[in-house]
């Protein structure tokens, strides 16, 4: 699947939470709600966004939109990372890579001049209305958080 611009249907996904419960995007109907794809619990990058994104998470839940992280990672290992870095916000596991397909979210990417397949570094914001308003790929973890904080509340 190619990438998402704004205006683009969000396709709709159920995943398991770190807890087990089933979270899906229809939950969010008729509010704002911020998807990120990030590669790996507990690595420097990933630990980095996470931490900002819930450094400013009461900036987000004040506008009104929550936060979901996904990654191929299974619940246990979410747990612990939401545990080391006192993370408050969902994440996801998204196994097979079928959501960050659809998302564009999956796929080729470069690093240190290799490429590979893999999770695309990418937030989306969706509207109330179920359709992209913005979304950033390839994105830097450092300060990606206030950028789509900062997209939010003008």
């Amino acid at each position: 699947m190619g990438k998402l611009d704004t205006g683009d249907e969000a396709p709709d996904f159920t995943l398991p939470d770190q807890d087990g419960n089933q979270v899906s995007l229809a939950q969010f109907a008729g509010a704002p709600v911020v998807v990120y794809f990030y590669p790996k619990d507990d690595t420097p990058g990933c630990t980095k966004e996470a931490c900002q994104f819930n450094d400013n998470l009461h900036a987000f839940s004040a506008a009104g939109v929550p936060v979901l992280g996904i990654s191929a990672d299974g619940a246990e290992k979410h747990r612990a990372f939401r545990s080391k870095y006192g993370l408050t916000f969902p994440l996801l596991t998204d196994a097979d890579h079928a959501v960050g397909e659809a998302y564009g979210a999956w796929g080729e990417k470069t690093l240190y001049g290799k490429k590979s397949i893999g999770v695309i570094r990418s937030t989306f914001l969706v509207g109330a209305d179920g359709t992209i308003r913005r979304a950033w790929y390839h994105v830097k973890a450092d300060g990606h958080a206030a950028r789509v904080l900062a997209e939010i509340t003008g």
